[in-house]
């Protein structure tokens, strides 16, 4: 495994002949996806441990954050009965899954939809991260296969758990006034050969006007919104051929537009995360930490029914899992598995913050995880 130090460098070397060959600035998200995804360097690409349950030195495991999948098998098995609902509406039989991660998502789905699966189809950019899955997946090999590009039209059932955060976002930064401020772009250059941020004059703005005079940092999320619509183009795609469409489901921790764009909210979203700690230093120690951001949920709703695809609702990750039946699992688990589902579902821990939006092509229908709880008028 490569040493820390010696990751870092080389990533930062990269970064630099980026920004020289850019002529000496770029913009967070073209940083964000370097520092993310560089080839064998950046945080998703390189070997180091990421999923886990302890920091690294922690009985040997090694980690910098724990994902809903990791922290119990409960999480897999309710999703699973909003995939199979869907699965048996779209009259389909094959899953997708974006940004698997560990593969225990993929292995709890496996398990509970049993042959209602024909085939699942993991699109992940992360060749570590893929070994990882196939050796997990090893008993399920034969429906299992990896992807890292979108064919032109797919169908079937859609899941993504955490992966709209991970992708790159731009900054936008306002010097307050009380005509509006100045808005701009905040970067990144170099400086006695350190990252430092810089900001450049900018026309972007966010979607919405946020008053007040004070300086402001926010992002907006055009890689997620093309992300979003390429989904729906190919899912339509099937259709136009002669397919079954489908339906989509990610779950995440965001907000809807009114709440990611408050005034009071202006410092911005992006955390890092490393050992289990969170820090909002992306230029620091790259290569060896999380950077994420949370997710406009209006953005991405809008970016689905803008390209042809239904809403089929938008709640909080308690009220969907709570739908799709995570307390009746409760009952006859341990009292360990127990307690870590209920921080699938605390509103201190992940069940406010968590948002989960769902999508189909055609006509909506109810929904399992949205019959109670749709916040659809939110965003």
């Amino acid at each position: 495994m490569t040493e820390p130090t010696s990751l870092t460098t080389a990533l930062q070397k990269l970064l630099a002949r980026a920004i020289s060959t850019a002529g000496g600035w770029i913009g967070f998200d073209r940083f964000m996806a370097l520092a993310l995804y560089a080839p064998s360097l950046g945080y998703y690409a390189n070997e180091r441990a990421k999923f886990g349950t302890m920091p690294a030195g922690v009985k040997g495991e090694g980690s910098d954050f724990v994902t809903a999948p990791e922290l119990t098998p409960l999480f897999g098995q309710a999703l699973a009965a909003q995939v199979s609902e869907a699965l048996a509406h779209t009259g389909t039989d094959e899953v997708w899954e974006f940004g698997a991660g560990s593969g225990a998502l993929a292995l709890r789905l496996l398990d509970t939809l049993g042959d209602r699966v024909r085939r699942y189809t993991i699109v992940d950019l992360s060749g570590t991260l893929r070994a990882r899955q196939q050796a997990l997946l090893a008993g399920h090999r034969d429906k299992v296969q990896w992807v890292s590009e979108l064919p032109g039209a797919i169908q079937g059932v859609v899941v993504g758990n955490e992966v709209l955060d991970a992708m790159p976002v731009k900054l936008l930064a306002r010097q307050g006034g009380h005509d509006g401020g100045v808005w701009h772009e905040r970067g990144v250059t170099l400086q006695d050969d350190a990252l430092v941020w810089a900001d450049r004059p900018t026309d972007l703005r966010p979607p919405v006007d946020v008053p007040g005079p004070h300086d402001y940092l926010t992002e907006i999320h055009p890689q997620a919104e093309a992300f979003v619509a390429t989904l729906a183009d190919r899912l339509r795609a099937s259709l136009q051929a002669g397919g079954k469409g489908g339906a989509a489901f990610f779950l995440d921790y965001g907000f809807p537009e009114s709440e990611y764009y408050h005034p009071q909210r202006h410092m911005g979203t992006v955390m890092c995360h490393q050992a289990h700690q969170a820090d909002t230093d992306p230029l620091s120690e790259v290569g060896l930490k999380d950077i994420t951001a949370h997710v406009n949920f209006t953005a991405v709703a809008l970016a689905g029914q803008d390209n042809g695809l239904s809403v089929l609702g938008y709640t909080s990750q308690a009220r969907f899992l709570l739908n799709c039946g995570l307390a009746t699992l409760m009952e006859s688990a341990t009292t360990a598995e127990r307690a870590n589902a209920l921080k699938l579902i605390a509103e201190h821990e992940m069940g406010e913050l968590f948002k989960v939006v769902g999508f189909c092509t055609g006509a909506p229908w109810d929904a399992l995880g949205f019959t109670q709880g749709d916040r659809c008028h939110a965003l």
